[in-house]
Parts: structure tokens; C-alpha cells; sequence
């Protein structure tokens, strides 16, 4: 009796088996209980909001009655309500293009970014399928949301000097002594937008008085743009740009760009960053310049204001 008892005991291989079996469907929810207080703050916002209407828009038109009544189906019962086999094979398609996409996708609003825009795509095929005067008044309502509807910029603590046209080579070769990593971006880049966080949380952690942060909207300021070569054609994917400053002298940048004036595909995330630069090298570097008492005043971190803005622009203004 004690050995049949025994031998229905899971074996140590098993209950490990069991637990990691646990742990993988608890780890999602437990991540997304985590963010639900960020996600809340997101959907709060009306760019998210409405991203989120519009990229479940086929999916309420086909699924809530009475949109969905009257509607062309393919399938073979005619319930105008449930997707066909078409449908249903555009929305596994998207869901692996997705999937793909996130990959490589740093934070989460980059996750969310990807998720949307795919949708978007899908939703206009599905629409132009259906019907397509259906079709165009979609993309009507995505480009009326484009023109009108912003993302949100990053409006958290940050260690960081804006730039202008003028400011930014006036203020490399002021001070020789002082190392300086710039990064020029521009407002309509979701992946600038997804990397201001990053950027900023690097500015508080290694900004000194030989060290310092700064940006530059090339989207903005197409001069600046042409003068470091920097190219704003979304097709080139070189925004953001990272660009190291020694003496006055560019040393080195990420993305790189090969022969054909191309960006070298390169993963913005804080620890290559960190790596790519040499950030902690340069920080301990900087401490000791400033010991040495060889530069000037080491300033005090702040959460950004209209006042931290050369030229009266705040961060909402560009």
C-alpha cells in the first residue's frame, strides 16, 4: 500500500515542471497588475484614448450589435456578427507581425506604440475589404487624428539643456573641458518619444559638472539637422541620434551610418547606452575634473520648466 501511495508522488523533475508552468502564467498577470495604475493614466490621456477607439474599431463593428447587422460576410452560416475565415487570417497576421515587432521594443510605450499602429493597418484592410466607402472614411478618421492628436511628451525630472540653431554650438565650445552627449530627435518620432524617458533617467544618474546632457528638435531646426548630418526622413531611421561631444569635436554617435548613408540597426535601451559611451568611464572621469575645481559650478537637478528652455520655449511649446 505504501509503495502504490508513493508512486502517485510527482517526481522532483515533474513538480518543477509544474511550478514553471505556474510561474509563466502568473508572471503576465502579475506584470499587468503592476502597470494598472500607468495604463490608467495612459487611457486617461486622449491620444491613447482614441488610438485605442480606432484600433479596435473593425472589431466593434463586426462584434456589437446593431453595427453589426447588415453587414457582407463570407461565412458559410451568414451570421453577419462573427469574423469570416479572411478576417480571421489578416488578424493572426497582425498578431504575428506584432509579436515581431516587439521584439525589440524597450518600454512599454513602445509596446503599446507597435500594437496601434499595426492595428490601425489591419483595421484599414479589413474596412476597404468590407466596403470602400467604409474603407476611406477610416483613413479620413486616422489622418483627422494625426493632424489633431499628439502624443504626449515626457514631462518628467530630467538633467538636460535644450538647444536651438544657435545655442548649441555656442554652448560646445564654450567650455572645451566639458563632455557632452546630445541627442537630436524630433516630436513626431514615436521611437524619440519612447527613448525621452530613458534619455532622462541617464541625464540623473550621470550628469556632473564635466558630464552634461542635451537635445536638440532637428525636426525643428532643419539647419542643425543638415550641419551634423543628421537625416529626418523617417526611412532612414536615424532618430534619435546619439552624438558623443569632446572638446567641441564629435567622437563618436549611435545609430552609426554605413557607405550608402544608412543607420546601422542599433537598440536604444539604457544599457547599451551605458556601454556604447562608456558612461560610467566618463562619469568618474568627470568627478574628478570637477574635485580638481577646473570647470564651473556643478548645478542641482530639477524637474523641467518653461525657465530650463533657452529662448522662452518649453518642452510643450516644441
Amino acid at each position: 500500500m505504501v509503495g502504490e501511495a508513493g508512486s502517485d508522488l510527482p517526481t522532483p523533475r515533474e513538480a518543477g515542471t509544474a511550478r514553471a508552468k505556474k510561474m509563466a502564467v502568473l508572471a503576465p498577470l502579475i506584470a499587468l497588475v503592476y502597470s494598472i495604475p500607468r495604463l490608467s493614466r495612459w487611457l486617461a490621456r486622449p491620444y491613447y484614448l482614441l488610438s485605442a477607439l480606432l484600433s479596435a474599431a473593425f472589431l466593434l463593428v463586426r462584434k456589437v450589435p446593431p453595427l453589426c447587422h447588415g453587414l457582407p460576410t463570407q461565412r458559410e452560416d451568414g451570421n453577419p456578427c462573427d469574423f469570416d475565415w479572411r478576417e480571421v487570417e489578416i488578424l493572426m497576421f497582425l498578431s504575428a507581425i506584432v509579436m515581431m515587432k516587439n521584439r525589440r521594443s524597450i518600454t512599454v510605450e513602445q509596446h503599446i506604440g507597435n500594437i496601434f499602429m499595426f492595428s490601425k493597418v489591419a483595421n484599414a484592410i479589413l474596412f476597404f475589404r468590407l466596403d470602400i466607402r467604409m474603407g476611406l472614411l477610416y483613413i479620413t478618421l486616422c489622418i483627422v487624428f494625426l493632424m489633431t492628436c499628439k502624443p504626449p511628451l515626457y514631462m518628467g525630472p530630467e538633467y538636460i539643456k535644450y538647444f536651438n540653431d544657435k545655442t548649441i554650438d555656442e554652448e560646445l565650445e564654450r567650455d572645451k573641458r566639458v563632455t557632452w552627449i546630445v541627442e537630436f530627435f524630433a516630436n513626431w518620432s514615436n521611437d524619440c518619444q519612447s527613448f525621452a524617458p530613458i534619455y532622462a533617467d541617464l541625464s540623473l544618474k550621470y550628469n556632473c559638472t564635466g558630464l552634461n546632457f542635451g537635445k536638440v528638435d532637428v525636426g525643428r531646426y532643419t539647419d542643425v539637422s543638415t550641419r551634423y548630418k543628421v537625416s529626418t526622413s523617417p526611412l532612414t531611421k536615424q532618430l534619435p541620434t546619439l552624438i558623443l561631444f569632446q572638446g567641441g569635436k564629435e567622437v563618436m554617435r549611435r545609430p552609426q551610418i554605413d557607405k550608402k548613408g544608412r543607420a546601422v540597426s542599433w537598440t536604444f535601451s539604457e544599457e547599451n547606452v551605458i556601454r556604447e559611451f562608456n558612461l560610467n568611464e566618463l562619469y568618474q572621469r568627470a568627478k574628478k575634473l570637477s574635485k580638481a575645481g577646473d570647470s564651473i559650478p556643478e548645478e542641482q537637478p530639477v524637474a523641467p520648466t518653461p525657465t530650463t528652455v533657452p529662448d522662452g520655449e518649453n518642452k510643450k511649446d516644441k
